[in-house]
């Protein structure tokens, strides 16, 4: 976990405020993140093949990835995440806001970034040392705004900005690049997931007033 996002009862009695369509977009982005950011243990794996999608491009999306998930072994995950994220110098595809848009990590756009962290109250953990513009810190710092795990949940208005600077330009590439990467197999279907969720929420922030 790249943000501080510790749960307190208070925020517990909040999160049941939330409605339920932004806790489901809260808990997609939230369960993007822990895909993104480690390899998914057994229990994230059943849980993954335990996901039932529904009649929409994203729920059959969701579907195809809970099918994969039931195939899938956590040492084979392991060895794919590190051939895309990490390998040897590194994997095939850098998950960084800053190469997407420029070429180069730690970049403006990561500038860009932690200056909207430090006015939303967000933290790096001590323990993580990765750059903060990474997928998986992206998604989880959206699904925490939206349930208010950094203070007030945040209004559409404030979602939108943040998407709009930070998300929307790049996300949707790395999410088509996961889905087609050579070494994506579990990852394909996450990469449909995110891609097809992704256009979900640029469309409905353009279409809304906030």
């Amino acid at each position: 976990m790249t943000e501080e996002t510790k749960m307190t009862a208070a925020d517990a009695a909040l999160d049941r405020t939330i409605a339920e369509e932004d806790r489901f977009r809260a808990d997609l982005y939230n369960f993007l993140g822990l895909l993104l950011a480690a390899p998914p243990d057994e229990g994230l794996l059943a849980q993954t093949a335990s996901l039932s999608g529904g009649d929409s491009e994203l729920g059959r999306a969701i579907d195809t990835l809970a099918r994969v998930a039931k195939v899938s072994r956590p040492k084979k995950v392991e060895g794919e995440f590190g051939r895309l994220f990490i390998g040897l110098g590194r994997g095939e595809l850098l998950p960084y806001a800053s190469y997407y848009l420029t070429g180069f990590l730690n970049e403006k756009p990561l500038a860009a970034l932690r200056r909207d962290m430090v006015a939303r109250g967000m933290v790096r953990a001590e323990d993580k040392f990765e750059p903060e513009d990474g997928i998986a810190s992206l998604m989880e710092m959206m699904g925490a705004m939206i349930v208010g795990r950094f203070g007030k949940p945040a209004d559409l208005a404030t979602q939108k900005d943040f998407f709009n600077k930070h998300i929307r330009p790049w996300a949707g590439h790395f999410f088509t690049d996961l889905e087609g990467a050579k070494n994506s197999v579990f990852y394909a279907p996450v990469g449909t997931v995110g891609r097809v969720f992704m256009e979900i929420e640029a469309e409905a922030f353009r279409m809304s007033a906030g």
